[in-house]
């Protein structure tokens, strides 16, 4: 959830001061946290120098001087805060009691207190809350034995138990950046230019630098130089880094804002080239997935927050289309299903990240029962398409607005190609009818482009008026009742105004209650066997005051006429407007946001990526 950069760097081989370099790749990771930043650098007399402080980079960074530091090693850090509120003292990077090591960690480290209790026994004195601190004083009280700092390091992570990105420089050993994964991402970039490399908790913090990368696995531990990696597994040993080095097509435009005011909105907006590029890597590992869902008896689905409502569409689709049993579950809750998850079921864990803690942790414990896992993740290489059988990637790009937009798009077009030939695989589906349907879905890069054209000034126009109201619901039946659900979510999320989403049919049950004159109702319909019933719902909601909103396709005339606002959608087969029909929903609370004055690109408390359980 934090944000780590760190820089080895020999004379001559970039030409900014690497303060300048630090900040700039720091503000790439913004939207892993924002709550405090610092930095440790060894300047070019050896000299260990740390800055840190609570707030945003913008101003932290003019307020402690970024950019007047020079050396030739530094870490950065941007932190989300687990463990001590956001704080000064809090913030990263915490040095050891002889204020030679410095420390930037992302994860959490749960036996901390333990080790702090025997470290503050032996004399060690701390200054902050958090738990990262006590991983310096690990690696000073090892170094007292005489040993140098990477075998002290190793030794300290091998009393650490929870997840950790590491990246710790030490003044007795200059020119050098130690680092260790488990469960946390970390990456590693090998810089175009000679005497210069990076390690990062993500890919966009250095990829106006270099493109060339190695994604770390769990257990990992080394060190690099300014011209070298050294890699191994803390109980394998040495890596071949040669065979680990990849290139990413991602460019750095790709990872900025292209002339948008927010990350979120380049993203809504990129759909339509995220959709296109989802389509086109669509391979065989794909085929893959569609062969074993055919044959299975049984498939769970599972995520977390916007992946979830991904896997509800799948499960809704892989029940009617596929005619398999199968079960969507919120990752964290997977302890509901530890006794029914038997050998040979089939577990499809989506995750945008690919490195969601909870997500992670189903995985890991669906797989020890003997299920098949299967991924569905944006990011090549990340934790949990690595410990899966199968993993399908979404060509979607980074995703920097914390608020998913276009990998969830992604998501469900790409669950929905693989349920597609699942279908025609068990025979549900002729060859001739899965082409008309593949069909259809090639197409819908350009109906999503043609929706935000059309969508986009009715939403901005509407969340003006949005913006004033404390609550809202968002009701569908069927399989809208999830894009109900992410439309609500994405409201809370970054504009910070109530919503709820639920079966439009449940209002009788309770939930009608809450309505008011005035109180806004969203109506997701969709072209399926429900048209009818959800008449009434928007009767019952109109009846008692409410400001209904209804998104629905174009002809569907007599929805529009009981509504106050009408997004008139196009018409597709009820299968393929899944996707479409989210467009008005990240439109609206994109535009309510910045209505009411916050940034939708750093919600409060959230992160984009959840590494801690």
């Amino acid at each position: 959830m934090c944000g780590i950069i760190g820089i080895v760097v020999s004379k001559g081989a970039i030409k900014e001061r690497l303060g300048s370099v630090l900040r700039k790749c720091l503000k790439n990771l913004e939207y892993r946290g924002y709550d405090s930043v610092g930095f440790a650098i060894i300047n070019w007399n050896n000299e260990l120098i740390v800055r840190r402080s609570k707030g945003k980079i913008d101003e932290v960074s003019r307020k402690l001087g970024f950019d007047d530091y020079d050396g030739h090693t530094g870490i950065a850090h941007t932190r989300w805060a687990t463990h001590g509120k956001p704080s000064d003292v809090n913030a990263h990077p915490h040095i050891d009691c002889t204020k030679k090591i410095a420390v930037v960690h992302n994860g959490v480290i749960e036996n901390y207190q333990e080790l702090k209790r025997e470290l503050l026994m032996k004399g060690h004195v701390f200054t902050s809350e958090t738990d990262t601190e006590v991983i310096a004083h690990l690696i000073e009280e090892y170094k007292k034995k005489g040993i140098g700092t990477y075998e002290a390091l190793k030794e300290a992570i091998r009393h650490l138990k929870g997840a950790y990105a590491l990246a710790v420089i030490d003044k007795d050993e200059p020119g050098k950046i130690f680092f260790a994964r488990n469960t946390s991402p970390l990456v590693i970039g090998i810089g175009k230019n000679e005497g210069v490399m990076f390690i990062a908790s993500d890919i966009p913090a250095f990829l106006e630098y270099t493109n060339h990368v190695i994604v770390l696995n769990d257990g990992e531990i080394g060190f690099i130089t300014s011209s070298q990696v050294f890699l191994e597994h803390i109980n394998y040993g040495i890596v071949n880094v040669n065979e680990r080095i990849r290139v990413v097509d991602w460019t750095p435009e790709m990872a900025k804002k292209a002339g948008y005011p927010h990350y979120m909105l380049k993203e809504i907006h990129e759909q339509p080239l995220a959709l296109s590029s989802t389509l086109a890597g669509i391979g065989s590992e794909a085929h893959k997935l569609a062969e074993l869902i055919a044959s299975s008896k049984y498939v769970y689905l599972t995520g977390a927050g916007t992946s979830y409502h991904a896997c509800l569409i799948a499960e809704y689709l892989l029940n009617d289309l596929v005619g398999i049993k199968a079960t969507a579950f919120i990752a964290s809750e997977y302890g509901r299903f530890r006794k029914s998850i038997a050998r040979n079921d089939l577990l499809i864990a989506v995750s945008q990240s690919g490195e969601t803690i909870d997500t992670l942790m189903a995985v890991r414990r669906a797989k020890n029962k003997g299920a098949i896992i299967a991924a569905i993740s944006n990011v090549i290489d990340s934790a949990i398409p690595r410990e899966s059988h199968i993993a399908v990637y979404t060509r979607a790009g980074p995703e920097i607005g914390v608020a998913a937009t276009k990998t969830f798009t992604t998501q469900v077009l790409l669950l929905t190609w693989i349920i597609i030939k699942a279908a025609e695989i068990k025979g549900e589906l002729s060859p001739k009818r899965t082409s008309e349907m593949l069909d259809l879905l090639k197409k819908i890069p350009d109906i999503v482009n043609t929706t935000i054209r059309i969508t986009e000034p009715s939403a901005r126009k509407i969340s003006s008026e949005i913006a004033l109201k404390t609550n809202a619901y968002y009701l569908g039946r069927g399989l809208a009742v999830p894009i109900s659900m992410e439309g609500a979510l994405k409201l809370k999320e970054i504009a910070y105004i109530h919503a709820e989403a639920y079966p439009a049919g449940e209002s009788k049950h309770g939930p009608i209650a809450l309505v008011e004159e005035g109180f806004p109702v969203f109506f997701t319909i969709l072209s399926d066997e429900y048209k009818d019933l959800i008449i009434a719902n928007i009767e019952e909601m109109r009846a008692r005051g409410a400001w209904i909103i209804t998104v629905a396709p174009k002809d569907h005339e007599k929805a529009f006429s009981i509504s106050s606002f009408a997004f008139k959608m196009p018409r597709l087969e009820y299968w393929a407007e899944t996707i479409p029909y989210i467009i008005p929903y990240q439109l609206i609370a994109y535009y309510t946001s910045i209505t009411r004055g916050y940034d939708p690109d750093k919600p409060r408390n959230l992160a984009k990526t959840v590494t801690v359980e």
